[in-house]
């Protein structure tokens, strides 16, 4: 996987452009810097919202045009079926306020959230919304297969995720750009990268996966030792 500097969105980014792709914190206001950065081809990869009006915050977010490929916002366990309805309301505002511009939604799901938001989402057709990652996430293999981006600490134990054959971008919050460079690659060193799963995930979306009989892996797939080729 790759980690990716994550940035308060009101800084300066002039320090982190030779360190791009980057992510952004939304904390309210743009640094003066970004716009012009994107419009000469700064790649941002994804802005996470503190979800405290997330309507509100994804609107003014998008009225910028930096680019991005993934919105993430916080969401918690809906309580009952009414607080479902209301999530469901704000998501729709916000696909169709993505639509056409390369942006996805991705939620940032609260511990425990995870099934009753899987099963609104399958109710709804919400396949378009996928999810982020971060630690609190304690089972992350119902999500494996819309699992979009990640956020860690440089203590996270990455090893779970990487079970499941996760290998995209992994934010990390960063104050300067030589302790990132350093968090990252000591990352890096403890989590190399990964092409397969360490085994096929029991569910996908809350459903019980059923293997295809017809698909036969080679001897030195399922041995996982190297097929002599001479």
């Amino acid at each position: 996987m790759r980690f990716v500097p994550l940035l308060p969105s009101s800084i300066d980014p002039e320090p982190w452009l030779s360190l791009a792709p980057l992510m952004l914190q939304w904390d309210g206001t743009l640094g003066a810097g970004w716009a012009p950065a994107v419009r000469k081809g700064l790649a941002i990869h994804a802005l996470h919202l503190p979800g405290v009006t997330p309507v509100e915050e994804g609107l003014e977010v998008l009225r910028h045009g930096l680019g991005l490929d993934f919105l993430v916002l916080p969401v918690s366990r809906p309580k009952n079926r009414e607080a479902g309805f209301r999530l469901l309301g704000r998501l729709e505002t916000l696909l169709e306020a993505t639509s056409g511009r390369g942006t996805k939604l991705a939620l940032r799901l609260e511990d425990g959230a995870e099934a009753t938001v899987l099963d609104l989402l399958r109710e709804a057709h919400g396949e378009a919304i996928g999810f982020c990652w971060h630690p609190g996430i304690r089972d992350a293999e119902p999500l494996a297969d819309r699992l979009w981006c990640g956020v860690c600490e440089p203590a996270t134990d990455l090893c779970p995720l990487q079970a499941l054959g996760y290998r995209w971008d992994m934010a990390l919050a960063a104050e300067r750009p030589e302790v990132f460079l350093v968090q990252a690659a000591a990352l890096e060193a403890a989590h190399p990268p990964v092409l397969f799963p360490a085994k096929m995930p029991a569910t996908a979306l809350g459903r019980p996966v059923v293997p295809d009989e017809s698909v036969v892996f080679g001897s030195h797939l399922v041995s996982g030792e190297p097929r002599d080729r001479s």
